[in-house]
């Protein structure tokens, strides 16, 4: 598997939380509100481009200082949020869980089943709803059991997933986003986000199959490659033949990876994550090989189950919550998303963790901050379903109320993507007064954008923002300059020059 990119909080943004924190106060100046008009003719200015002629636009700007808005356009009319739900998701983990929480993945077996070097039983892998598992901590969790001295297990490896529900998708995903890895299944025991990943070189000549790749290594999925290696990429297109597909037979519910159409020899490598079915059966057979390669024989096969209420723990993997958080805002992951959500209703209201649950808790957490849970319609956690409404104005009330929680404020704030440095808005807002200054969560969906987050004008006073934008056929890029500009204008504002 390629490396996870795990994200953390860069030196610019301490300072950047440092100024933030001690901006000087801002006093108006005759010919302040002046200003302000012109700042909103400019707003105005971009959202009467034509690439918005046939869309709606909601925008709210407030001041997180004095509590006035700077602007504001049909803040109160009902959009998709696409991943902009994952504010609403990570602030309540944070509200709910706290950032002291961990995700753990055990490891046991009946008591007294281990003698000499061999637990005489089956061994449990028990899930917990960690986003972030690897191959290689399932490896270090057979390392744990070798350092212990075990070298045969007589039973079976029964996987434990039963820390959440059995529902696999969140509500309303679409059914032909498979077999996608933004649309992955869910599971309390997940590795690997629940995807491989398959390369495609070509052959070492024309004419030869092309060699396929699958990472990590696994029997846990078959690879059927029907793909041919032609002397150069361009005939491709000029002769008209198949481009290369890397696929799974999700038509069929198998896990077949499927390699089809041509490569040329000129082309180095062509990639594509690939999700699979039975993600917690995945992790099994993934933790099988590690065991094999720590010398530990499995006698038994690798299965499915809920292991009994009392046990041993041999061996446990915990994963503290901030980087989760920071991984899920900065790379926009629904996987993540979804297990928060699913976590948040087993530690609320408890096992077994579902959707459901999750979102009571979420109302319940917005409630009680004032917000109006009955002006919204809230479906997943990760903003890949449609059904999910909100306005602007409501995810502008949330950053503020986060805002002022200082137990939670610098935590959030750490986990957003950072104009024109990292995550979803690493390409964005470069070259502009926005760049490393602009703090915000990024949202799509076909004919769907959205951006919200926190910054600052030239005079240093911190603002919250919301900009929705839907729907639309034109390039999403068109989209997101418009948004890029309206931020880029707020941060280049003075009420006093």
């Amino acid at each position: 598997m390629k490396p996870i990119r795990m994200f953390s909080i860069s030196a610019s943004l301490i300072f950047l939380l440092q100024f933030l924190a001690c901006a000087p106060s801002t006093k108006l100046k005759p010919g302040g509100v002046k200003h302000l008009k012109a700042l909103h003719a400019r707003i105005d200015e971009i959202l009467a481009d034509s690439a918005l002629a046939q869309s709606s636009a909601g925008v709210k700007i407030v001041s997180l200082r004095t509590g006035e808005v700077f602007y504001e356009h049909n803040s109160h009319l009902l959009f998709h949020p696409a991943s902009n739900q994952k504010l609403l998701t990570s602030a309540t983990a944070l509200g709910i869980l706290g950032p002291a929480f961990e995700f753990s993945t055990r490891l046991a077996c009946d008591s007294g089943a281990v003698k000499d070097s061999v637990l005489n039983g089956n061994l449990f892998l028990i899930g917990g709803g960690n986003p972030d598992l690897t191959s290689m901590e399932l490896f270090g969790l057979a390392q744990q059991l070798k350092q212990a001295g075990i070298r045969k297990v007589s039973g079976d490896l029964i996987c434990d997933d039963f820390y959440f529900d059995d529902l696999r998708w969140g509500s309303g995903w679409a059914w032909d986003d498979d077999p996608a890895a933004y649309s992955p299944r869910l599971t309390a025991l997940t590795v690997n986000k629940n995807v491989v990943d398959v390369a495609v070189t070509p052959g070492d000549s024309a004419g030869k199959l092309a060699n396929v790749f699958v990472d990590p290594p696994t029997d846990f999925v078959q690879v059927v490659n029907t793909s041919a290696t032609v002397q150069f990429g361009w005939q491709i297109d000029s002769l008209r033949l198949p481009p290369l597909i890397i696929g799974r037979r999700w038509q069929q519910n198998q896990n077949t990876i499927v390699v089809d159409g041509v490569i040329g020899m000129d082309q180095t490598r062509v990639s594509a994550e690939v999700n699979i079915l039975s993600p917690e059966l995945y992790a099994g057979t993934i933790f099988r090989d590690m065991l094999s390669y720590s010398g530990i024989k499995l006698g038994g096969r690798v299965t499915r189950g809920l292991a009994p209420a009392t046990l041993e723990t041999l061996a446990e993997h915990r994963q503290p919550i901030v980087p989760t958080l920071i991984n899920l805002n900065k790379v926009s992951d629904n996987l993540t998303a979804e297990l928060l959500l699913k976590t948040i209703g087993a530690e609320k209201f408890g096992r077994r963790g579902n959707a459901e649950n999750g979102l009571r808790a979420m109302r319940l957490f917005l409630g009680a901050a004032g917000i109006d849970t009955t002006a919204m319609q809230l479906a997943d956690g990760s903003g890949l379903s449609r059904y999910n409404l909100i306005t602007p104005a409501a995810v502008v009330d949330l950053l503020t109320v986060v805002w002022h929680d200082f137990k939670l404020r610098n935590v959030f704030i750490s986990t957003l993507p950072i104009a024109g440095v990292d995550g979803t808005l690493e390409n964005r807002m470069t070259g502009t007064p926005a760049e490393g200054i602009v703090l915000a969560k990024t949202g799509s969906l076909s004919g769907v954008s959205a951006i919200s987050g926190y910054t600052v004008t030239l005079d240093g006073e911190e603002l919250v923002f919301s900009i929705m934008m839907q729907p639309f056929v034109v390039p999403t890029s068109a989209i997101r300059k418009a948004q890029d500009n309206i931020c880029a204008e707020v941060c280049g504002f003075s009420r006093n020059k």
